[in-house]
């Protein structure tokens, strides 16, 4: 991020994921948003709406599969303006997130003042809540806090079975991490989305 490079490789990162999606969407794959993480620098730009908006014109893909994720740090450099590319970027149908949350420094009343869909609980509270009863306090409390604002709750890093059922005990419904399956190729995921159903998709 220090010499810049991160603009031209996210920017790359987001039209590829684009483009990698409007092929399972042309081919009639289930119902699914792609995530891409945004990085600080991008927002400091003052151009994210415009940018994404090109890719997605380019790419042909529907932006309701979109998902954008930010963390709390993006937003806490210029709340204001931050909102203000949001509320464009939902505009335009695309998601937000709010990711590795309960990691940051930042007061909690920044969430209601930003048009957010979806808060990700960070991992390191998830990997120690079944040893450590204060971390599933906090997941607990996340999961609460959410739901009351009319936000989706995922909880990141589940890597075993103790940890979704954890999950599972204090009310989290959306989980992601390396149990339900790790990082691969277009062509890998391709493959599995042609023999899963519906319902283990969403997972």
């Amino acid at each position: 991020e220090e010499n810049g490079l991160i603009i031209p490789i996210n920017e790359w990162v987001l039209r590829k994921a684009c483009a990698d999606a409007r092929i399972w969407q042309r081919d009639g794959f289930p119902a699914f948003r792609v995530a891409v993480n945004m990085s600080p620098i991008q927002f400091r730009k003052k151009n994210v709406p415009l940018q994404v908006a090109r890719i997605l014109s380019e790419t042909g893909l529907d932006p309701r599969r979109l998902e954008l994720e930010l963390t709390e740090n993006i937003v806490m450099q210029d709340i204001d303006a931050v909102a203000n590319d949001l509320r464009e970027l939902n505009r335009l149908g695309i998601s937000i997130a709010i990711d590795d949350f309960g990691t940051g420094y930042s007061s909690l009343s920044y969430i209601k003042k930003l048009p957010v869909q979806r808060i990700k609980i960070d991992q390191s509270f998830v990997r120690n809540m079944t040893q450590d009863p204060n971390d599933s306090a906090i997941v607990r409390a996340i999961i609460t806090l959410g739901r009351s604002l009319g936000l989706e709750v995922v909880a990141e890093g589940v890597e075993t079975q103790k940890h979704l059922q954890g999950l599972r005990d204090v009310g989290c419904e959306i989980v992601q991490g390396y149990l339900l399956g790790r990082p691969a190729p277009f062509a890998e995921v391709s493959r599995l989305f042609g023999e899963r159903d519906p319902i283990a998709l969403t997972a």
